[in-house]
């Protein structure tokens, strides 16, 4: 709330239903493990039911929406009884077309990364959240922590305003700095995600991707500048620039005085 973002989002799973119980107990040696099986790692990293009530709470008090990502259905339910502003789609459950259904379904507006999709899968998505839940937009993503900037293809934006005219699209980077991310939103992005860290060496793969608060910061003041200097489509002398004009305007003058015919 102090960088003036509009929106705190997390990501809520349901463990014993998301994993079978093989992959709970597979050891994790990774330098991020956080636990001697992915089990013991998942469960030191969730956040209980409690804990998301207590969150939403203080973002309430704090006059922040505040939701997450439901990264499976049961997480999607718990979520839907908090009565989140909107459900998050993350990238990994994008094709996956049962989900999609049940969360639209819902009737809460939805927000649909696009990670490690194709242009084909993501006419799929709209097609069948389109007729169910109306109100949704698509977020350009490619999954990669951190993202390099040849990998990010903003383009992608343009292609999505015109596949799907009647949706938003937006961004949602992991890419270092906040560069990109003002590009996208001067290409029209209407929704923007960044992941958010208070110190970028924290253990974690996810951490080198995200910003600082003081980055966050920067990200919506340029944010809300362009905005502001998107501005309208006609082109015309502005109030703005008459100082300019009558300083350097040039005129057409008579250089010698005509005589009058009789």
């Amino acid at each position: 709330q102090d960088c003036g973002a509009d929106c705190a989002k997390f990501q809520k799973s349901e463990l014993e239903y998301k994993f079978n119980k093989k992959a709970l107990e597979r050891p994790y040696t990774s330098p991020h493990s956080w636990g001697k099986t992915y089990g013991e790692h998942k469960c030191h990293l969730e956040f209980s039911h409690d804990q998301y009530r207590e969150l939403q709470k203080f973002a309430k008090e704090i006059g922040i929406y505040f939701t997450a990502s439901g990264m499976d259905e049961m997480a999607v339910e718990f979520l839907h009884e908090l009565g989140v502003p909107f459900f998050k789609v993350g990238s990994g459950d994008t094709n996956n077309l049962i989900y999609l259904k049940k969360t639209a379904q819902k009737g809460r507006p939805m927000v649909i990364s696009s990670g490690m999709q194709s242009m084909d899968t993501m006419r799929r998505v709209y097609e069948l959240v389109k007729p169910i839940n109306p109100n949704f937009c698509i977020l350009q993503c490619t999954s990669a922590y951190p993202l390099l900037p040849e990998d990010v293809n903003l383009r992608v934006i343009q292609e999505y305003q015109k596949a799907f005219p009647d949706i938003p699209i937006g961004y949602s980077g992991h890419e270092t700095g906040v560069a990109i991310t003002v590009a996208a939103v001067a290409m029209g992005a209407k929704v923007v995600e960044r992941h958010v860290t208070l110190d970028k060496t924290w253990k974690g793969s996810d951490h080198q991707a995200s910003l600082e608060p003081n980055e966050l910061a920067e990200l919506v003041r340029s944010i809300r500048t362009v905005e502001k200097a998107m501005g309208s489509i006609e082109k015309r002398r502005l109030p703005c620039e008459m100082a300019c004009h009558d300083k350097l305007g040039k005129s057409v003058v008579a250089k010698t005085k005509f005589l009058q015919a009789p």
